[in-house]
């Protein structure tokens, strides 16, 4: 049974410091792949935790200061023209989905600047909102800008909360005030025996089609245009007696792409479906190769330990020969990496071709990650490893390892207890998981490597 986080949207005029709240409060998050091109990414939300309690911050992003005179970008020469007439229409936009996708809306202001024509067409419209919103001033960086945060009282959506989300001044109040504000968390009433497919992937590279060809009908609204599956739909089915959930989402695009607020939220339904999943269906346009966004969204599904299958649709409008399928692996294993353990179909939703493999390629990816290999053969496993390729030194220090132990599966954990986790560096980390799927191979499962200290008795 999963629990679905709450979401505390971020609104505001552009240059008042959205981003830059959100990265203090998502705080800063070490790379999964440190060393391979290509994984890092613009975050468009982030996992909070404050006090015990767990919620979802969305970061809804500042909108370009251009308008377009015959198909150019042309700057606004009155800064306040701009406000007034370029952003109110997209600021009120992202209002209106804060309003219908969150729990919590934060209205940032600049307490330097002050309140601006723009910051009262956003509250005009926030004041109808039945959710809770809160007014922080940001840039309060003095006693003075604190002092005149006052006049956001004017706004009238309560007591402005001055800030400096640069230094971190005053967002443990704003932390405390939206937890206060948070709706209780309530868990998904789910079958545990059901399992749970999320179907993701950049807009228009066929994920509804691909719903639709399991489904065998047209469940899912099917079109060339791009961003056309606005919500997560959720659907069931059975096969061969397997009750299944199968999620359909928008596309993921990256955030220089993204197209006014609604493609930020549907970008937040299919984050959180991810995190519902057990497993995920990465979907690549065959016709469009690998591209690096594909990677940025496998990237989100290993971070939220999901077990993954990459799915390559349109593979009918591929000229083939004998070597393409072969050509086309290696070109995709290149670009990921870090996700070599992963499956990979090629898939037509149109002709159908192997969408019968799916599923069953589904339960089997499933069945992997609850896989439990036994302690002492685990601690066989490691000292091969250590002896045939001893870890280097870090700083100066060098690990021993004691011993390993799998702590859960779903997804599979293994705690590695060594004399100091700081002398083991992430790639030995890699290397001990190579290791471990030679003999086990967790098809499509990620592994959660820790380490923990232990001092020699």
């Amino acid at each position: 049974m999963s629990k679905q986080k709450p979401i505390v949207a971020l609104v505001g005029r552009p240059n008042v410091g959205k981003s830059t709240l959100f990265n203090r409060l998502v705080g800063q998050r070490k790379a999964i792949v440190e060393d391979l091109p290509g994984t890092t990414r613009d975050r468009i939300y982030g996992d909070v935790e404050w006090t015990g309690v767990e919620f979802v911050v969305v970061d809804t992003g500042g909108i370009e200061a251009l308008h377009t005179r015959e198909g150019k970008p042309q700057p606004m020469a009155d800064p306040l023209a701009t406000a007034s007439i370029g952003f109110v229409s997209e600021i009120r936009e992202q209002a209106e989905l804060a309003m219908k996708e969150a729990d919590v809306i934060v209205m940032l202001v600049d307490a330097r600047e002050g309140l601006t024509a723009a910051d009262e067409e956003v509250a005009n419209l926030l004041r109808t909102a039945d959710k809770p919103v809160i007014v922080a001033a940001n840039k309060a960086d003095n006693a003075e800008r604190r002092m005149n945060a006052v006049e956001f009282y004017a706004l009238g959506l309560g007591d402005p909360f001055p800030i400096s989300a640069y230094h971190g001044t005053g967002t443990g109040d704003l932390l405390d005030e939206i937890v206060k504000l948070l709706p209780p968390v309530e868990p998904e009433e789910e079958d545990e025996a059901t399992l749970r497919i999320a179907i993701v992937g950049r807009p228009n590279v066929g994920k509804s089609s691909i719903l639709n060809a399991l489904l065998g009908q047209e469940r899912a609204i099917v079109s060339d245009i791009a961003g056309t599956t606005r919500d997560a739909i959720d659907t069931h089915l059975t096969w061969d007696g397997e009750p299944i959930m199968v999620v359909d989402t928008a596309g993921i695009r990256r955030r220089g792409r993204i197209e006014r607020g609604i493609e930020r939220y549907s970008v937040m339904r299919a984050l959180r479906a991810i995190g519902r999943a057990e497993v995920v269906l990465l979907v690549l346009d065959a016709t469009e190769g690998v591209t690096a966004q594909d990677a940025h969204i496998g990237g989100y599904i290993l971070e939220e330990h999901r077990s993954l299958i990459i799915v390559v649709n349109k593979w009918d409008a591929i000229e083939k020969d004998s070597h393409t399928m072969a050509e086309y692996s290696r070109r995709l294993r290149q670009e990921m990496k870090f996700l070599d353990y992963v499956p990979v179909l090629y898939v037509s939703a149109l002709t159908r071709q192997r969408i019968d493999q799916i599923i069953p390629t589904a339960l089997r990816v499933r069945a992997e990650r609850h896989v439990r290999i036994p302690t002492s053969e685990l601690n066989r496993l490691l000292q091969e490893a250590v002896a045939k390729n001893p870890p280097k030194a870090v700083r100066g220090r060098k690990a021993r390892f004691y011993y390993v132990t799998q702590a859960e599966a779903d997804p599979p954990t293994f705690i590695f207890f060594v004399n100091d986790p700081k002398a083991v560096h992430f790639t030995y980390l890699r290397y001990l998981e190579n290791r471990i799927r030679e003999r086990y191979p967790f098809e499509g499962a990620p592994l959660r490597l820790v380490l923990r200290g232990k001092e020699k008795d």
